[in-house]
């Protein structure tokens, strides 16, 4: 980690915000794939694979058919490209306990999520310098009971005429965003 925050300092713009990443039911391993290397290049601490977000085999108590951790980790390392071997991801069966956990380590959870009392990415101070991300299912997004767990909901401003961005493009955004805040 020491190697990580002298990385941080040396770019001069990032700080050295300790981030997780919890992805809430993902259904394509493509989109874990460059989330993971996204994570790697921003210096995520952990990404939680939660629910039947496919993730890579697991050093210990992988329990799925051999077939299924095969395939899901040929498929996520095609975007992942090694970063699926450098981010610790840890299975979690859903995103309450996710984020139960994060919080218990002393994380603030802040979600991406298109919602009523979404703040603008470009203009969210935290509050902690530990911060969870929640991005969530490529079509439905986060339900009302997971945003009701956050500290704070963020959105990233659309200005085209497209509502919302690809999972894997909107986590990139907001981890950028993230890791350069003041």
């Amino acid at each position: 980690m020491l190697s990580i925050v002298r990385k941080l300092v040396h770019l001069g713009t990032m700080n050295d915000f300790t981030l997780q990443l919890i992805l809430s039911d993902l259904r394509g391993a493509g989109n874990v794939g460059a989330i993971l290397r996204t994570a790697d290049a921003t210096a995520v601490e952990c990404v939680y694979a939660c629910g039947y977000t496919p993730y890579p085999r697991q050093a210990t108590g992988d329990s799925r058919p051999p077939h299924v951790i095969a395939s899901n980790t040929r498929a996520i390392a095609k975007t992942a490209l090694g970063a699926e071997l450098t981010i610790p991801v840890r299975h979690r069966p859903d995103t309450l306990t996710a984020i139960s956990e994060a919080k218990h380590n002393g994380f603030t959870i802040i979600m991406l999520e298109q919602a009523e009392t979404s703040l603008n990415l470009f203009s969210f101070v935290p509050s902690s310098r530990r911060l969870a991300l929640v991005v969530g299912n490529e079509v439905e997004g986060l339900s009302r009971e997971l945003l009701a767990q956050a500290s704070t909901i963020l959105e990233i401003p659309m200005l085209g005429q497209k509502e919302s961005l690809n999972v894997a493009s909107a986590a990139a955004v907001a981890l950028y965003r993230l890791r350069c805040l003041p």
